[in-house]
């Protein structure tokens, strides 16, 4: 099933026809959406008891009944019979329950590139899944139709992990990618798939946004090949206006992959007026330099209209571009433009010579000059994983 697109409903409907408030519930009328994926919780309140409980991992028991989830900085206290933030993880009788493990509601074969991972293995094929739910709310979600949901609303799939590794091998994927929605909310379905995907040569890869607590996510690296992080401002008043969430644990999130060694990148989405601040965006190359080293790659990206950032126009290329530069001046060796078709700087240069050594247009690869691990024309170290 493709992920969905969102550009079937414009935001004034779903709010009219929805009486959607920012957050997970929905009531009201039926609404059309993408493949009819979608059902107002009216609708579905008879079929809870259809709900699949799979045990949670990481929380702990309080007095009454209540646990304290201990998956992301949130650390949500959960009545008997109530969810956290993300709709998706349910206390029990005092237990803990995760209701979308074996559920996608969404799997797609997509070029590497997509993520965008640029310096992991360049033109491969990615199986990427995701369920319903996260645990952050960003008002310019492009996958907000799966992210923003219960489980119940979503229309799903039942794929065990041997059966997500098996089809990721069959389809010729090198990699899982855990993506479109926060893969941290299906922790237990992503380990589990991951360790599936280990025992056929299947690498695995997650793409989040870093809300993620520090135990988990040392659990979960020994069974991970790479991870992007959306980093979504170097500014709290941005987390808490537009994501509802945190930025300092996203960086300890970022210093926590450093330091372990795995291979990441970060994702920047530059918003217009809202976070593409010359000042701010050289103050977060800088600490990049400072706390995770000049040669981790940074994706300055292109955010056009969506979800309920309709009012603000597209990113202007020239402000992706002076990012860039900002990048550059700091010392930072792969600064990328994304979302901008055929430009420059989607290619790889290598930071020695000065030669382009992969070629892109969009998510196709067209040449690769590396060699080993490095720059075929003059032998500089290339950092990423290439074979």
């Amino acid at each position: 099933m493709l992920e969905p697109t969102g550009n079937e409903i414009c935001r004034r409907n779903f709010l009219k026809a929805s009486g959607f408030c920012l957050g997970y519930s929905l009531i009201g009328a039926p609404i059309s959406l993408p493949g009819g994926m979608i059902r107002p919780l009216s609708e579905v309140a008879a079929d809870n008891s259809k709900l699949e409980y799979h045990p949670a991992q990481f929380y702990k028991k309080l007095a009454d009944l209540e646990i304290e989830c201990e998956l992301c900085p949130r650390k949500c206290a959960v009545g008997d019979k109530e969810r956290g933030f993300c709709g998706v993880r349910e206390n029990k009788g005092g237990e803990y329950y995760t209701l979308v493990y074996g559920n996608p509601c969404s799997t797609n074969i997509d070029p590497i590139e997509k993520k965008p991972f640029f310096h992991f293995f360049p033109g491969s094929s990615a199986f990427s899944i995701a369920t319903a739910g996260c645990n952050l709310n960003c008002k310019f979600c492009q996958n907000w139709q799966i992210s923003q949901f219960r489980p119940e609303q979503i229309r799903s799939m039942k794929y065990s992990p041997d059966e997500i590794a098996s089809m990721a091998l069959q389809y010729g994927c090198r990699s899982i990618a855990y993506t479109y929605s926060e893969p941290t909310v299906f922790y237990e379905y992503m380990l589990d798939c991951a360790i599936a995907a280990e025992q056929r040569g299947v690498k695995s890869v997650m793409v989040s946004a870093g809300f993620i607590s520090p135990e988990p996510m040392k659990k979960l690296l020994p069974h991970l090949s790479a991870v992007k992080i959306d980093l979504k401002a170097f500014d709290q008043e941005y987390y808490s206006n537009i994501c509802n969430g945190e930025l300092k644990p996203v960086l300890d999130t970022l210093v926590l992959l450093k330091n372990s060694g795995i291979w990441f990148e970060i994702v920047y989405l530059m918003l217009p007026t809202l976070n593409d601040d010359p000042g701010k965006i050289s103050k977060l190359c800088s600490w990049i330099i400072d706390e995770l080293g000049p040669d981790i790659p940074i994706h300055f990206t292109r955010f056009h209209p969506e979800y309920l950032l309709k009012n603000l126009p597209s990113t202007p290329i020239a402000s992706l571009e002076q990012a860039c530069q900002i990048a550059r001046k700091t010392g930072l060796n792969y600064p990328y433009v994304g979302n901008v078709y055929g430009h420059k700087w989607e290619n790889t240069y290598c930071p020695g010579c000065q030669s382009e050594i992969i070629t892109r247009s969009g998510f196709q690869v067209s040449s690769i000059l590396i060699e080993n691990g490095r720059c075929k024309k003059c032998g500089r170290q290339i950092p990423g994983i290439w074979s």
